[in-house]
């Protein structure tokens, strides 16, 4: 049986499409396209009116009924989740949109506007790191940029990330964003040309967590298991889950399992949670794995050095010593601990930014 939650979303999405093909609705055109009683359908309404989604466009008047309208068809937000992670003088701003081609669309056009971001988009997930400063950027029609970051900078324990926007971006800065898991605030100013706004999100500090050797050749698999430890960890309060990734390393390995893949996950804590998360990936981890040379490797922040991403690149090519990893690791401040599985661990976190099409596959 759905739950209240499910019922209301379901309800208040079938009234929306009754207001956009009809102009409005009555309890009894919700009842029969729903298929419930009359009177689950005057109480939903009841209460949907209450709390502002619905407006009553005509009080009831002899034999005709009380007519009532969506607020709006449009969606609330189409932006999930946004959010921030300092490493250094540089922040990593996280936007998780309804819709994939948004993400591309603000992807382009960030780019365009401010050639310094780098751009990382994975479906529906937008990633740009950018350094803190404030960036002047013309924004306009086309060939124009429609939006652009402006400017990002830290206030205590928040990140201020400045937005310059026209046309549907400007529509999403004023009425959208502020809605987003994530956003403590948004502070906007219109000008006559474009439309301004301060978006406020608390800094973050990024975790990237390698796995590898998790599994045996009969049983058992590491990039599931990595997705069941980004599952685990995202349960935890003050965290925000980033993305998987899987990477193909040496397949002349002699003691390989079958495909000789590593896995990576990426996340985003609060401060204050970061030991926490620490033990709690170790712990599931052994827990889980059905191999005992399983190995773990955790990054704290998203820079990756030259010489753990040389690493992770040898590793695809090359057989790699425990000796080597455990020195690697020690260079780049990596937390590490396991069996032989560090050495893939090792080599999915140098390798986490990279070009999905190259690291899914052994072939250069």
């Amino acid at each position: 049986m759905q739950g209240v939650i499910e019922r209301r979303r379901s309800y208040l999405k079938l009234m929306r499409k009754l207001t956009l093909r009809k102009g409005s609705f009555t309890v009894d055109d919700l009842a029969q396209s729903a298929g419930i009683p009359r009177s689950t359908a005057r109480d939903w309404i009841v209460r949907l009116s209450d709390e502002g989604c619905l407006t009553v466009l005509t009080q009831p008047h002899g034999r005709a009924p009380s007519r009532y309208a969506a607020v709006s068809a449009i969606p609330r937000t189409a932006c999930r989740r946004i959010f921030t992670a300092v490493d250094g003088d540089m922040v990593e701003i996280v936007h998780e949109c309804l819709s994939s081609a948004c993400a591309a669309f603000c992807a382009r056009h960030h780019a365009k506007a401010n050639p310094d971001i780098r751009i990382i988009r994975q479906g529906t997930i937008l990633r740009e790191f950018v350094r803190m400063g404030r960036y002047e950027s013309t924004v306009g029609l086309w060939p124009e940029s429609a939006v652009a970051v402006t400017g990002i900078w830290q206030e205590g324990d928040e990140i201020v990330q400045r937005i310059r926007s026209v046309g549907g971006p400007a529509f999403s800065l004023t009425g959208m964003m502020g809605r987003a898991e994530g956003v403590i605030n948004v502070d906007t100013v219109r000008h006559e040309q474009a439309t301004e706004g301060c978006i406020r999100t608390q800094a973050l500090v990024h975790i990237i967590i390698g796995i590898d050797n998790t599994d045996r050749f009969e049983e058992g698999a590491t990039f599931a298991l990595a997705i069941a430890l980004l599952d685990y960890l995202s349960e935890l309060s003050g965290t925000f889950p980033i993305g998987h990734h899987i990477a193909m390393l040496w397949q002349d390995l002699p003691e390989k399992t079958a495909g000789n893949s590593c896995s990576a996950i990426e996340l985003a804590v609060v401060p204050e949670k970061a030991d926490l998360i620490r033990k709690a990936a170790v712990r599931f981890i052994g827990d889980e794995s059905v191999s005992d040379g399983w190995g773990i490797a955790i990054k704290t922040g998203f820079l990756i050095p030259d010489s753990l991403h040389q690493y992770g690149l040898r590793a695809r090519t090359s057989l790699i010593s425990c000796q080597e990893a455990r020195q690697c690791a020690r260079e780049c401040g990596i937390y590490t601990y396991g069996g032989g599985g560090i050495i893939g661990s090792l080599a999915a976190i140098g390798l986490a930014h990279e070009p999905e099409d190259l690291i899914i596959t052994p072939d250069f």
